[in-house]
């Protein structure tokens, strides 16, 4: 079968069974679920004929042998106990469920998996037919896992700016479904051609940490990285369960490259003395922070400065909010901006994320020794954001639309550029820099800086499609329901 018909069957299956109500979310589980067991049980054969630790009573073949009912209920049994198992297996089935209740429809998906040699079949196919479902996952706005789903064109670029090498360690705290990582993956493999067999090893195993503290995002992660050729069977895997915040890394790492989640404060939930649940700002009380507070995103960039390597670098997005904050947030930049080189900031438009009405930034900086003097000399900044209009599904952001950036950020030598910018003679160029000095004398050390006219606000001919316009209302309308269902469920927990 070719790679198009096995991409459209997984498809055409998947809309199968959301005429049964089982969402993309629910079919990712449960493919994961078939897909691991049926490549163990591929890995156990020849030519491989490697020992993988599952109980032959939940095996591949035990699911195969079944139809019916007596299908239905064995699943049912074997996700519960693969999910006590140590190392990968245990992970990937932790808090398992069955979520496909017609037994004749898990057997053609079962049917489906079984006909395909899955070890065999190159990386980038499994990769596709998996990487297409998350967007599709993301893409549903009921779900709520755009959440954890970064526009893989924004991460080609961040990854093509940083540029990671072969033999160095590549760390994202908040780390999703693994989209940094398969990102930066897929960079060295096609820019470093001849590794030899220790640096396939070190990529393969070595490289490569995260955390997510969502178990069902984290399954799909592991997965995710799976199939991309990024981990193994029976190795460890070296993406975390626990809260990155809660405690200084223990390692230090080359790049950090992330996209922390967005939106509300961390919280706790506990009990009062009336035995009333109520919620209450949730602080770090780190002693390598620069400022104590229960802004998530402030925490996030003192975390992931500290995770790196003197000799380190990041790109990490943040909200609006990280630039501008008093209090907390002005020291945390300019601690930032003495403690590390911050170069390059890239203002994002809204329309790009599956959280709608987002407005966000990348921060490029790399990590210093510590010096009397601050590191940061000069900032450069790429506006595109003025007069950009992206939706989702009309105009969604490409790798194209940010390569003038990537020209300008000139990651074989950044300290070679030159502005775009000129007052007179190109007042509409994007990419402009900022002094340390200038920046420092602003208002609470802002680093929101705009410089563009914004065009529709002036001039009703320069106002974007009005279809483009339409879906960008939606897309906004849709968020705001989504978080007044959020509202309205916490309060039924509450009640």
């Amino acid at each position: 079968m070719s790679t198009n018909q096995i991409v459209s069957k997984v498809w055409s299956f998947c809309n199968t069974l959301r005429d049964d109500g089982v969402g993309y979310g629910d079919y990712l589980e449960q493919l994961t679920y078939l897909l691991f067991l049926k490549m163990a049980d591929e890995y156990s054969k020849p030519p491989c004929s490697r020992n993988i630790a599952i109980p032959q009573e939940y095996n591949w073949q035990s699911l195969t042998a079944l139809r019916g009912g007596e299908l239905e209920v064995h699943y049912s049994i074997l996700l519960r106990e693969l999910g006590k198992e140590k190392g990968m297996l245990g992970q990937i089935f932790t808090k398992s469920q069955n979520k496909i209740q017609d037994p004749a429809k898990l057997y053609k998906l079962v049917d489906l998996i079984d006909h395909e040699n899955w070890v065999m079949m190159g990386a980038d196919v499994k990769g596709d037919i998996y990487e297409g479902l998350l967007e599709k996952n993301a893409e549903d706005t009921k779900s709520g896992a755009g959440q954890y789903f970064t526009p893989r064109s924004l991460i080609r670029a961040m990854v093509e700016c940083v540029r990671p090498e072969p033999m160095r360690t590549i760390a994202d705290p908040a780390c999703g479904t693994g989209g940094f990582f398969l990102a930066a993956y897929d960079f060295i493999v096609e820019h470093h051609k001849g590794l030899d067999r220790e640096q396939k090893k070190f990529l393969k195993l070595n490289t490569f940490y995260g955390n997510e503290i969502v178990a069902g995002t984290r399954r799909l992660a592991l997965m995710n990285l799976f199939l991309h050729n990024i981990g193994d069977i029976d190795s460890d895997n070296n993406i975390s369960p626990a809260d990155a915040l809660i405690a200084p890394s223990a390692v230090y790492y080359d790049y950090v490259l992330a996209n922390p989640p967005f939106g509300k404060k961390s919280s706790q939930t506990f009990t009062n003395e009336e035995g009333e649940q109520e919620k209450e700002d949730l602080t770090y009380n780190r002693q390598d922070f620069w400022a104590t507070t229960s802004n998530k995103q402030l925490n996030f960039v003192q975390h992931i400065r500290s995770m790196l390597k003197t000799t380190g670098k990041a790109a990490v997005v943040v909200p609006d909010n990280v630039l501008f904050e008093g209090g907390a947030g002005e020291t945390v930049r300019k601690k930032l901006l003495e403690t590390t080189d911050v170069h390059t900031i890239l203002r994002l438009p809204t329309g790009i994320f599956y959280a709608n009405g987002v407005k966000a930034n990348v921060i490029f900086f790399d990590n210093k020794p510590s010096s009397k003097d601050p590191w940061t000399k000069e900032i450069w900044f790429y506006d595109y954001r003025t007069n950009i209009h992206h939706t989702l599904k009309k105009n969604p952001l490409k790798l194209s639309d940010l390569q003038e950036f990537i020209t300008c950020y000139n990651p074989d030598n950044r300290f070679k550029r030159a502005e775009t910018y000129h007052a007179t003679d190109n007042p509409e160029g994007r990419w402009r820099k900022f002094t340390y000095e200038e920046i420092i004398a602003r208002d609470k050390t802002s680093l929101d800086i705009t410089w563009l006219k914004d065009k529709s606000l002036a001039d009703l001919d320069n106002l974007p499609d009005p279809d483009a316009l339409a879906e960008e209302i939606a897309e906004n309308l849709e968020s705001a329901l989504g978080s007044f269902r959020e509202v309205l469920r916490q309060l039924k927990g509450v009640n």
